[in-house]
């Protein structure tokens, strides 16, 4: 039988979500299952067995799987990485010690970067030293590495990480200690910054390198098992994990950068967002992905997002294009505790899912936000996860009591001070990727998807002037679908400082060449038709003497240096308001990202028995803003056909999510299913 179904299986802190398609009948199967943190392989291979029974396919009809991971960014947390070295230019081992001198609270006198995962003795120098034109300034003394060599092999390390000075111009003396390490010490991983992050500024770079080297054994024997496990089941499908940058890549390249995937999982939901934005005809959005344990927003324009290369993950500065989120510690499982000022904070510890809120019935004894929409009835009381996953009603009324008895007001009150701590949280998250950033979050639609997500989009809406709301199809799986859509791609560097003068036409032609070739082998060694084929081309430009840069597109010539100053000009006026034709300008690298087309998938079929005059399947009291509860419509989403028009105050329930509409809330059903609420003026 032909292989017809493809997966997305995205692992987060309290669940892993599952989303199956089947290519011909257009059929999306969902299911979602509980995380196992200390392995997260059962988690996902339970799921697929799960799925398929649920679903009634076979898991040998699978033809690929897609996988977004959190187990780079949680080995991170909570420092369960390998025992790593790291070898360095003479004179240079404390460089990622030093660091930028900056310190990471601007108003914390004592908080600290933390420690180097390779401590000081753990960081070895070999005598060798390229200059900042490529040309070697002092040949690579092999006695000096040798010595090394000895000493990683008395301290017994498990990885090993090789940052040298200016190793992006001329990577030959990293690649001979790589080579020399490899063959010395069989079964130690070895990772060079030439390989993991060829470009300049030596500190990122060299942190970026170490945290790759740490995550390596690990990492690899995880990869190794989920490939294992899912080839039994299903051996003719293709495994890709999910990078930071929203591409597929190889389990091959995951083994060796699992750096690239430490923000796997949000860049899914990202390309679940454009996805469902195009489905429904919306170009700019501010999405909004609400889990157990976090939050993560981001600005989608044009039904594009953008990069980032300079972000901290688990405090530790990470130089790699990944989407440009914001993430706060705000999710259903955010506790809510007392500072020693007496003001209730939310967040940003979890619950997590084990024990989880108190109302999973797994021993949670603390107020969760979970448990305070439990309370104000904005959860139903039948359950999760489709009634398979039963709530302790009772419990979230005892802790969200004990908070309202230290506040001294009802326990209703004090659930909604929880959920409007809670909504301040990740209107500050929204605001940092929009309003500090010169966009008015009032000429977006804002998009709420994760389990939690559309239960709270409203009071962010409504704190941020936002008139819509997009909730996707299956909001709480959407990391998941995300998946479903995500291409094969790779991220090429070349970076060299070049002043845009008439000189650098023929330069910056060849650095692109040379990535043009690496390309046509990547797409060679990914098997991706020549039809399928597509590559963007970016420089990273600044005016000379300006710290950070602006990446610019380029679509046409290199050599066309004015119509590539200009870009640069207009984009400078738009993230700083001006910019000065006078001043000298330079390109510091050019990046090129050759990718595979995305799978196109639609819409999957509705429930025969949906109608666009649906009946609510239940009423219950809900709380909304008045001083009383609503009697409150309950529907099942399955229920709302395309066409579909209702009038808040409502709850729509489904699998993976629920759906809170306000009072006056105007909700119209799209021909993707989607569900855009127009909010109401009135308040209640």
């Amino acid at each position: 039988m032909a292989e017809t179904w493809t997966i997305g299986v995205d692992v987060g802190g309290t669940f892993t979500d599952l989303c199956a398609i089947e290519s011909a009948s257009g059929r999306i199967a969902l299911n979602k299952v509980s995380s196992t943190p200390a392995n997260p392989a059962e988690a996902i291979i339970a799921g697929l067995d799960a799925l398929a029974e649920k679903a009634g396919f076979d898991l040998g009809d699978v033809r690929a799987i897609g996988h977004g991971t959190t187990v780079a960014t949680n080995a991170l947390i909570q420092r369960t990485g390998a025992k790593v070295a790291m070898v360095t230019t003479r004179n240079f081992r404390d460089l990622v010690e030093i660091g930028r001198q900056i310190r990471p609270k601007m108003y914390d006198l004592k908080a600290d970067f933390p420690p180097p995962l390779a401590p000081r003795h753990l960081r070895f120098e070999v005598d060798e030293r390229i200059g900042a034109d490529g040309a070697v300034v002092e040949p690579l003394d092999m006695a000096s590495v040798d010595a090394v060599i000895a000493s990683l092999r008395a301290e017994q390390v498990e990885a090993v990480a090789i940052a040298f000075l200016f190793a992006y111009l001329n990577p030959a003396h990293e690649q001979a200690v790589k080579a020399r390490l490899v063959a010395a010490l069989p079964g130690v991983a070895v990772s060079a910054s030439s390989d993991v992050m060829p470009e300049f500024r030596e500190y990122e770079r060299s942190s970026t390198t170490l945290l790759n080297a740490y995550l390596q054994p690990a990492f690899a024997q995880y990869m190794h098992t989920l490939q294992a496990e899912v080839a039994t089941r299903s051996p003719k499908s293709s495994l890709g994990v999910n990078q930071s940058s929203g591409g597929l890549m190889s389990v091959g390249t995951a083994r060796e950068f699992p750096i690239r995937t430490a923000m796997s999982g949000p860049a899914a939901g990202a390309n679940g967002a454009i996805h469902t934005a195009m489905q429904s005809g919306v170009a700019n959005v501010i999405t909004f992905d609400v889990g157990g344990t976090s939050a993560d927003v981001a600005l989608i324009r044009n039904r594009s997002i953008g990069l980032a290369f300079d972000r901290d993950v688990a405090d530790f500065p990470v130089r790699m294009p990944m989407v440009d989120i914001n993430t706060v510690g705000a999710g259903g499982g955010s506790l809510a505790w007392f500072d020693r000022d007496g003001l209730m904070k939310v967040g940003p510890a979890s619950a997590g899912a084990r024990p989880g809120p108190a109302c999973y019935g797994r021993g949670g004894d603390q107020a969760t936000v979970t448990d305070a929409n439990v309370v104000l009835g904005r959860l139903s009381t039948s359950g999760l996860l489709g009634g398979d996953m039963s709530l302790d009603v009772e419990a979230s009324f005892r802790v969200v009591g004990r908070v309202a008895g230290q506040l001294g007001c009802t326990v209703e009150t004090a659930a909604r001070g929880i959920l409007d701590v809670m909504a301040a949280n990740m209107v500050r998250a929204i605001r940092a990727i929009s309003v500090e950033r010169g966009h008015d979050p009032r000429d977006f639609v804002l998009m709420p998807f994760g389990g939690a997500g559309p239960l709270h989009a409203e009071a962010c809406a409504r704190a941020l002037g936002i008139a819509q709301i997009l909730v996707p199809l299956s909001p709480g799986i959407l990391c998941a679908q995300g998946l479903l859509v995500a291409g094969r791609s790779e991220s090429l560097v070349r970076s060299q400082r070049i002043a845009l003068t008439p000189a650098a036409g023929p330069t910056l032609e060849a650095l692109a060449e040379e990535m043009r070739r690496e390309a046509d082998q990547w797409f060679e060694a990914e098997a991706i038709p020549v039809n399928e084929r597509s590559a963007t081309l970016v420089a990273d430009m600044r005016y000379i003497s300006q710290n950070y840069e602006l990446q610019i597109p380029v679509t046409g010539a290199l050599t066309d240096l004015e119509t590539l100053r200009q870009s640069f000009f207009e984009a400078h006026a738009r993230a700083y308001g001006f910019f000065n034709a006078d001043d000298p300008v330079e390109v510091m690298a050019l990046r090129l990202t050759p990718q595979g087309a995305r799978p196109e998938i639609g819409s999957p079929p509705g429930r025969a028995t949906a109608s666009r005059v649906p009946q609510p399947k239940s009423r219950r009291p809900v709380w909304f803003s008045g001083s009383q509860a609503l009697d409150t419509p309950v529907y099942d989403r399955d229920d709302l056909a395309a066409g579909t028009e209702l009038t808040g105050p409502a709850v729509i329930d489904q699998f993976d999510s629920t759906l809170l509409l306000f009072p006056g809330d105007l909700v119209r059903v799209d021909g993707a299913r989607n569900i855009l609420i127009t909010r109401g003026e009135t308040e209640l």
